[in-house]
């Protein structure tokens, strides 16, 4: 496993210097129950396509993205983390301070940008490469294994890079206390 120090905009919960997050397969993200809660729907959107409408319901539109990305990823790509069981971080701290903004400005409570110390796989990947999940398998298929190749975006853009982690995460050091949209 490699160890590396990235950088990670805190977002749900607070964290503190020290703090180990493990993530591995039986230690996932909110994600995972996210999605997972949603398989059963998922499954019937394959079934039965006409009853779902486009565009579909967020939540939904996510979980089957998920399961798309998470299928390609066991089948073709198992030396990435998944991404419902992995923490989204950056490589350098200016990425990182320019998500807090971007967090802070669409109103997510944003706590503080932290330094972290990563024993664990890792993934680079171009975040414009998520794609809507539609009733087709098999086009969701396909863009998810367009995401885990890293290929140039359909849109053309210019890539904004996301970086999954999983293993034992370490928070080292708080870099700056950002404090905005915070629950009451």
């Amino acid at each position: 496993m490699n160890e590396i120090i990235a950088y990670h905009v805190v977002t749900e919960r607070p964290m503190t210097v020290g703090q180990h997050i493990v993530f591995d397969e039986t230690n996932r993200s909110g994600v995972y129950q996210r999605v997972t809660a949603l398989q059963e729907t998922v499954a019937d959107v394959y079934a039965n396509p006409q009853k779902y409408p486009l565009p579909l319901e967020h939540h939904l539109d996510v979980a089957i993205r998920e399961l798309a990305l998470e299928q390609v990823r066991q089948e073709r790509y198992p030396q990435y983390p998944s991404r419902m069981g992995c923490l989204y971080v950056s490589r350098e701290m200016e990425a990182a301070k320019r998500w807090g903004e971007f967090f802070a400005r669409i109103g997510r409570p944003t706590y503080a940008l932290v330094e972290l110390r990563v024993k664990g796989r890792c993934f680079v990947g171009d975040a414009c490469n998520c794609f809507d999940g539609t009733p087709d398998l098999a086009a969701n298929l396909a863009q998810a294994e367009h995401y885990w190749q890293n290929l140039p975006n359909v849109d053309g853009t210019e890539p904004i890079w996301e970086m999954l982690v999983d293993g034992d995460i370490e928070v080292v050091r708080v870099v700056e206390e950002i404090n905005a949209n915070l629950p009451e």
